[in-house]
C-alpha cells in the first residue's frame, strides 16, 4: 500500500474510535478505498477468532458482486508488538436503503439489482458460507457488492436469531427451530425484493413472536409434515398452538407487479428452508433472463474452515492473523459501480 496513504489513514483512524471505517485515496491509482480498523481484535480469544475469520473470508472473495480485500496492513513491525490491523476494501458510496429513499425503483432496476445480489450469493454459497444479512439488510448491499464478512458463517455453524434485522429474518432463525442452511439468505433477499417492489416491508413484526405471526399471515401456518421436521419440541408445541391460517396468494397481493417477479418471491419466501430456491436456481428463473449472463455466475473455490473451527489460545490466533497479513498479495482492482 502507498506509504503516504498508510500514514494518513493511521493518523485519521487513531483520532477517532477503535471501531471505525474511514475513506482514503490511493494516490498512486487515484482510487478511493474504505479502511476499517477492527475493534480491539485481540482482547479475547473470541474476538481474535472473529478477526481472523473476517480477514480470511475477505481474502478469499474475488467476485465483482462481493466485497473483497484491496489490502491489509498493520503498523506493528513484529508479532510481539502486534495489536491492531486495518482492512482496506473498495469504497462504496451508497447503499440500497439510501437508494430506495432517493427514488422509486422501477421494475427493471429491481430485476437488475436482485440478479446482482443473487450472483453474489451464489458465489458466497458455493464457498460453503452463509452470509447472513447484517444489522441493516440494505446497508450490506453497496452498489451491488455484498459486505460484512464479520457476520458471515460456515454453512453448518450455530447462528443466533438476534444478528439480522427482525423484518428480514428467516422464520427458522426467529425460533431457532431447525438446522440452518444457506437459504436463510434467500429468505432475506425475498423480503428485500418484495419491499423494493411494494415500497414497504412485507413482514413488519414488533417482536420475534409477532414477526412469526406476520410471516404466517402470508405463508400460512405450517403443515404437519413441516412441524415434524422441527428439532425443538418447544417450537413444535408453539407452532401447533397457533390458529390455523391459510396461505395467501402472492399473485393477488402483488397484483400490479410482473407475475414473473411474484414467482421469484414465492420461491424465496417458503417456510420450509429445504423447499426454498437456491441462489443458483433463482438465477435461472425467467424473470432474470433479460440480464442473465451465465458465464458470469461464477462459483468460488471452497473455503477451508479447519482453522476457523479450532479452539486456539489467543497468542495462536494472533500468530495466524499476523501470518495472513504478511502473506497477502495486493491486487489492483478497478472499482465498478452499478449505474442506476
Amino acid at each position: 500500500m502507498d506509504l503516504l496513504l498508510l500514514s494518513l489513514a493511521l493518523q485519521h483512524l487513531n483520532l477517532i474510535s477503535m471501531s471505525v471505517s474511514s475513506s482514503a485515496v490511493n494516490f498512486r491509482t487515484g482510487t478511493k478505498v474504505a479502511i476499517k480498523k477492527l475493534h480491539r481484535p485481540f482482547q479475547s480469544e473470541l474476538f481474535a477468532k472473529r478477526a481472523y475469520r473476517e480477514l480470511r473470508l475477505l481474502k478469499h472473495m474475488k467476485h465483482e458482486n462481493v466485497i473483497g480485500l484491496v489490502d491489509v496492513f498493520t503498523a506493528d513491525l513484529s508479532l510481539d508488538r502486534f495489536h491492531d490491523f486495518y482492512l482496506v476494501m473498495p469504497f462504496m458510496g451508497t447503499d440500497l436503503g439510501k437508494l430506495m429513499k432517493l427514488q422509486n425503483l422501477s421494475e427493471d432496476k429491481v430485476q437488475f439489482l436482485v440478479y446482482q445480489m443473487l450472483k453474489g450469493l451464489k458465489y458466497i454459497h458455493s464457498a460453503g458460507i452463509i452470509h447472513r444479512v447484517s444489522e441493516s439488510p440494505f446497508s450490506c448491499v453497496y452498489q451491488i457488492k455484498i459486505l460484512d464478512f464479520g457476520l458471515a458463517r460456515q454453512a453448518d455453524s450455530e447462528m443466533t436469531g438476534y444478528v439480522v434485522t427482525r423484518w428480514y429474518r428467516a422464520p427458522e432463525v426467529i425460533l431457532s427451530w431447525m438446522h440452518y442452511t444457506q437459504t436463510v439468505d434467500i429468505w432475506s433477499v425475498g423480503c428485500i425484493m418484495a419491499e423494493m417492489l411494494s415500497g414497504k416491508p412485507l413482514f413488519k413484526g414488533n417482536d420475534h413472536l409477532d414477526q412469526l405471526t406476520e410471516i404466517m399471515k402470508i405463508t400460512g401456518t405450517p403443515t404437519q409434515d413441516f412441524i415434524t421436521k422441527l428439532q425443538s419440541q418447544d417450537a413444535k408445541n408453539y407452532v401447533k398452538s397457533l390458529p390455523k391460517v391459510q396461505k395467501k396468494d402472492l399473485q393477488e397481493l402483488f397484483s400490479k407487479v410482473n407475475p414473473q417477479a411474484v414467482t421469484v418471491i414465492e420461491c424465496m419466501l417458503l417456510l420450509d428452508p429445504e423447499s426454498r430456491v437456491t441462489a443458483a436456481e433463482a438465477l435461472a428463473l425467467p424473470y432474470f433472463s433479460e440480464f442473465r449472463e451465465p458465464e458470469e455466475e461464477t462459483e468460488a473455490q471452497p473455503y477451508d474452515h479447519s482453522v476457523d473451527n479450532s479452539d486456539l489460545p489467543l497468542e495462536q490466533w494472533k500468530r495466524h492473523t499476523f501470518t495472513e497479513i504478511l502473506s497477502f498479495q495486493p491486487q489492483v482492482v478497478e472499482s465498478r459501480e452499478t449505474a442506476l
